[in-house]
């Protein structure tokens, strides 16, 4: 094997193929204090020269050993040489001066058989102006990459451009009509409010055709919308204002226009016209005008007529009963009831029974009224019976009116009561009035009232008749309503998550005023409920409820057999 300098590297030439255990050497002055292993596997030589210490003389062998790598513990590789064991006639392996001299030796060039000349290491080369700052530490070498960082840190801020505002301008407001146009021809322009009808225009790309035909008739479905009339929604849909005026006239013969609910579907066919400037004539309109009617438009000749198409309906009341589990209106409005029946129900219960306390196991019992139509449809009215059985105490009401007064009384004939207060909330007392250990501020102080805990949003209604005399933000109470009644008395509503009423309306006893929430210094959904005389505050529980109206004689006896008539439903 022979080694033939070059300009970058070694190549030594092997002629022949080695065996195993044969020994290379490469004797080279020069160089410094290297060897070099041999080995052979898988068909092939590997030869990797390593750094040793040896003699005065540096050499460089290697040794084929049976196919396994050879080579000196902790040395440094100097390169490797390969060879094909099938028909190979010799083998070449390349050697990195990098590796063969010190870091500190001079490096040599190719001599094409000239002598060998020197060249100094550049001073960069020795020099390193950015080492690793988190080796050695506190050295010289480290105190000069710091100060590199710090170079390079100042040159980048005092090169920076800085963070001043580009100018810009503002456009100006859009007018009446451009926001107009503006809101019509946006993405979703209903979200907006565009309700015109107008569209985005064509550009010049685009030609009117005015010669190809139009269809013959045209079918469409329009829907009244909330607040929307019946000859606007009719118009919109394509219909020429006279005609849509005409059928408005029609149909008020039957049902008041605006007293169709709106979502109602119109189902409309438009007919052929002899100009397209003009609107389509009205070829046939169906709508449900009532909950028991439907009535149809058709054109005939040049006019229209109108069917009346009765719905039959059936009024049988609905009733339902279950058990109280998580307060009288989650347990209600879970069994199918309607959520206005269900609002009624607790305010006519609410006057006989503490429905905060009541026994496990609970029933409700009520029956709403209910028109189911032959179409599918079903309509809920108002609460005609409640009734309540808690342990062994049942209590059974229904509206009568007397004296143009209609109000809830029980199956005693005793109705509710004129003064007094109704309780505010549906829910169980969880602290009291007088002096307790604040859970918040964390020390003992007046407690001016008297806490209901209840569900998430449970209505509040008003303990009485009165005035809203403040509803807002009222520090630790959080969202408040305080009314003022008769007498000088007065109540306040804390810690609500929503407010129902304004300052300055006037309520009723039961009408709700706002919600359970937990706002102001609260450590949970409920009712903080005060009670004012002359603007000091008392004691809730002095304040009772109250009976006053009663039923006898004839009046009595119809209203039992009107209640048997409900208690008998099914």
């Amino acid at each position: 094997m022979r080694a033939h300098p070059l300009d970058s590297e070694v190549r030594l030439t092997c002629v022949g193929r080695p065996k195993d255990g044969d020994q290379l050497r490469i004797h080279n002055h020069k160089m410094a204090q290297n060897s070099c292993v041999a080995s052979r596997s898988c068909g092939s030589v590997s030869l990797t020269l390593t750094k040793s210490v040896h003699s005065a003389d540096t050499w460089c062998g290697g040794n084929v050993v049976g196919g396994q790598h050879s080579s000196v513990r902790g040395a440094q590789d100097l390169y490797q040489v390969s060879e094909a064991r099938f028909g190979s006639l010799g083998s070449a392996a390349v050697l990195s001066p990098d590796n063969t001299l010190p870091a500190n030796a001079p490096r040599f060039g190719s001599t094409f058989g000239r002598a060998d000349t020197a060249f100094p290491t550049p001073f960069f080369d020795r020099f390193e102006f950015a080492p690793d700052l988190g080796a050695d530490i506190g050295s010289r070498k480290w105190w000069r990459g710091l100060a590199t960082c710090a170079a390079l840190c100042a040159m980048t801020y005092t090169l920076s451009p800085g963070l001043r505002a580009l100018p810009a301008s503002t456009p100006p407001a859009m007018g009446a009509d451009a926001w107009e146009a503006a809101r019509a021809q946006s993405i979703a322009p209903l979200a907006w409010g565009g309700d015109t009808g107008s569209r985005m225009a064509a550009t010049d790309a685009v030609h009117s055709l005015t010669d190809t035909p139009e269809r013959p008739t045209l079918q469409l479905n329009a829907t009244i919308g909330q607040g929307d009339g019946f000859a606007r929604a009719l118009e919109r849909a394509g219909v020429g204002a006279a005609e849509a005026a005409q059928v408005t006239r029609m149909t008020a013969e039957v049902v008041d226009p605006s007293q169709i609910a709106p979502g109602t579907a119109l189902g409309l066919t438009l007919g052929r016209r002899e100009n397209r400037n003009d609107a389509r004539p009205l070829d046939d309109l169906n709508f449900r005008a009532r909950f028991d009617m439907k009535l149809s438009f058709t054109r005939v000749g040049n006019a229209l007529s109108m069917q009346r198409q009765p719905i039959a309906v059936d009024h049988t009341p609905m009733r339902i009963a279950g058990t109280v589990n998580n307060g009288v209106y989650v347990s209600a409005t879970g069994a199918g009831a309607p959520p206005k029946a269900v609002e009624t129900y607790i305010r006519a219960i609410a006057s006989k029974v503490q429905l905060g306390n009541l026994d496990n196991g609970a029933r409700f019992d009520m029956v709403v009224e209910r028109a189911r139509a032959a179409t599918g449809e079903v309509q809920f009215g108002k609460l005609l019976y409640a009734g309540l059985i808690n342990g062994n105490q049942a209590t059974r009401m229904i509206q009568w009116t007397i004296g143009g007064r209609t109000e809830w009384y029980d199956a005693a004939g005793v109705g509710q009561q004129h003064g007094g207060f109704a309780m505010p909330v549906i829910g169980h007392k969880t602290s009291g009035y007088g002096m307790r250990f604040h859970p918040i501020l964390g020390y003992s102080r007046m407690h001016q009232g008297v806490d209901y805990g209840a569900v998430y949003g449970t209505p509040i209604h008003a303990a009485t008749d009165g005035i809203v005399s403040f509803a807002g933000w009222h520090g630790g109470h959080g969202n408040m309503v305080k009314l003022n009644h008769a007498g000088g008395l007065g109540t306040g509503y804390a810690h609500m998550s929503r407010i129902a009423v304004a300052p300055g309306t006037r309520v009723s006893q039961g009408q709700i005023i706002g919600y359970v929430g937990s706002t102001g210094l609260s450590t949970g959904p409920h009712l903080h409920f005060e009670v004012y005389r002359n603007g000091s505050v008392v004691n809730p529980g002095s304040v009772n409820f109250s009976a006053t109206s009663l039923l006898s004689g004839s009046e009595l006896v119809a209203f039992n057999n009107r209640l048997k008539q409900f208690t008998a439903t099914r």
